[in-house]
């Protein structure tokens, strides 16, 4: 069917542009942690991060404008495009949350339950919530898509992609299901 002028079909919407990294979008952003992630700090140069481990905090920002932040990177499955990616998390509050989770002997590891971040709000004014879901099986779907797609965190440390093939995937070695 289309629309008024005829130009397009009715009711199409382009394509979203796909990303293989998870951003939080406003309302909520559902997901499945499914490895342990890798921390340490982010600084910024020239629009591109620039990550460092643990022990290897710079002294001071690239640009004074934009502060060195902690960061966690792990990879899980987004509900929403139902695929595999790479979520990076620099808000306090939600390492925080997932932390506490983490360290409640009622949850456990969040590699055994879908977590939701409800975000509302913009720029400063943004606030975060973090919801456990029960600890639930990792569908055939999920399992299937994470043995299948390469990922090597590490290869963030050095800017290169952690999606190329060409690089190890150590992660596989380590399936935590």
């Amino acid at each position: 069917m289309e629309n008024k002028n005829g130009f397009l079909p009715e009711n199409y919407e382009p394509p979203k542009g796909e990303s293989r990294y998870m951003k939080f979008q406003s309302g909520t952003n559902k997901f499945r942690i499914l490895s342990r992630p890798i921390i340490g700090w982010e600084d910024w140069e020239d629009k591109k991060p620039l990550r460092f481990k643990m022990k290897e905090k710079p002294e001071k920002p690239i640009d004074p404008k934009y502060p060195i932040k902690h960061f966690w990177a792990m990879i899980i499955w987004d509900f929403t495009d139902e695929c595999i990616k790479i979520l990076e998390i620099t808000q306090i509050t939600i390492m925080q949350s997932i932390a506490a989770l983490s360290n409640d002997p009622e949850w456990g590891t969040p590699l055994q339950y879908n977590i939701k971040v409800e975000k509302q709000g913009e720029k400063l004014d943004t606030k975060y919530m973090v919801i456990a879901s029960p600890p639930s099986e990792l569908t055939e779907k999920i399992k299937d898509a994470y043995n299948t797609t390469p990922v090597n965190l590490d290869a963030l440390y050095e800017g290169e992609d952690p999606f190329d093939t060409s690089l190890p995937n150590p992660e596989l070695s380590q399936l935590p299901f």
